[in-house]
């Protein structure tokens, strides 16, 4: 099959070619913003779908997406100032407790979040917190493991977006029914170990974590990629994200919702 990049204008498709290396040499490259115009969102997320395309066509399968920068405190890390969205692939899946090879990512950060399996598609007209809450399956609680193919993290809103939103890794933990629950008031914490690392609240995911996931649903609607019956989507961080090295053991715990842990084996690259 022929690469998605030949639909890509050249400095779109120098971008592309940038972050497959990057992720093919295990080592992160030099940021890519300088290569698509500035600002322009809509040609980074043409440099994702193309990543996507390629790598589904060796491949790896669609399971759902991600929700990025919809914490005020990861935006404040990164110095982002709007949210973003990238693909879960069905290799990026760890499960439940599982220890992680820690070189299965380049610069991981981790956050805790709550995840929604869609019931049905979310693709009409109008899409607010009603229609999410009545297209959920359940909802989980989860960890996303963020991995940025840039450099030091030297990311604009353009270099995440083209990076598939700085997607790494990710864990679910047990299947809840949403019910009468307010995810909004949900309240997480976060050990490494024996440490609270973080701490947060689905209050601090745009409000809402359903009001993330309308976001969304409108906006991947908008590129052409509706939400679909069955997809998992990780709604958006609850506090700040962490730095991850090998030997950590991190556990969440989300009111409402319960646990979800993994472990980090192996050694730094």
């Amino acid at each position: 099959m022929p690469s998605a990049s030949r639909t890509l204008d050249t400095g779109a498709a120098e971008a592309l070619r940038q972050l497959t290396e990057a992720r093919a040499r295990r080592r992160p490259g030099p940021p890519v913003r300088g290569l698509l115009p500035e600002g322009d969102v809509d040609a980074a997320y043409a440099v994702q779908a193309a990543w996507v395309e390629d790598t589904t066509a060796a491949g790896a399968r669609v399971v759902g997406r991600k929700i990025g920068l919809t914490s005020p405190a990861v935006r404040a890390q990164l110095g982002v100032d709007q949210p973003d969205f990238g693909v879960l692939l069905d290799t990026m899946e760890i499960p439940d407790g599982a220890s992680v090879d820690i070189t299965r990512t380049l610069q991981p950060r981790i956050e805790a979040e709550i995840a929604l399996v869609l019931a049905r598609d979310l693709s009409a007209d109008t899409i607010g917190e009603a229609e999410v809450a009545a297209a959920t399956a359940f909802v989980v609680a989860a960890l996303e493991v963020v991995d940025s193919r840039i450099a030091d993290w030297d990311i604009g809103i353009v270099d995440t977006v083209a990076d598939n939103a700085s997607a790494g890794l990710f864990v679910l933990g047990a299947q809840q029914r949403l019910g009468s629950l307010d995810l909004a008031d949900c309240a997480m914490a976060m050990w490494r170990g024996r440490d609270v690392v973080s701490e947060g609240s689905g209050a601090a995911c745009m409000g809402n974590p359903l009001t993330a996931v309308a976001w969304l649903a409108r906006t991947a609607r908008h590129y052409g990629r509706p939400l679909r019956a069955g997809e998992i989507v990780l709604s958006g961080a609850l506090g700040p994200m962490v730095p991850v090295a090998p030997g950590d053991a991190f556990r969440a715990d989300i009111s409402g919702l319960g646990q979800v842990s993994a472990i980090f084996t192996g050694e730094a690259e």
